[in-house]
């Protein structure tokens, strides 16, 4: 079974694309990535909501603001916090390490250097 995992930041620049890339290698998880602002480069719509099963936000504030934005389309939607602050470039090797480690368990899914 495929898992459709939606990963969200502000602008869809650096952390939400590296998780896009990083997990999209899975051939059981199919992956997009948007941003909550309006001039993100995917923007967060109905359409990405309503396809993800699993909806992965860096911040809290992301989450409020698709709480907010999208209640209507959130029956039945798995929202996770990463807690992941606006500090890293794209495929920083630190921010991958981190969505491994956070998100991987989730997702139930290994890398080949893990154990």
């Amino acid at each position: 079974m495929v898992t459709r995992a939606l990963f969200v930041c502000s602008q869809n620049r650096l952390r939400s694309p590296t998780a896009e890339a990083v997990f999209s290698t899975f051939p059981e998880i199919e992956c997009e990535s948007a941003g909550t602002d309006p001039k993100a480069n995917v923007p967060l719509d109905t359409e990405l909501i309503e396809w993800a099963d699993v909806i992965f936000v860096m911040e809290r504030s992301h989450r409020n603001r698709i709480q907010k934005r999208f209640k209507r389309n959130l029956s039945g939607k798995r929202i996770v916090v990463l807690d992941i602050p606006d500090e890293y470039e794209f495929m920083e090797p630190a921010l991958v390490e981190l969505l491994k480690r956070k998100v991987a368990p989730l997702l139930r899914v290994r890398f080949s250097d893990e154990a």
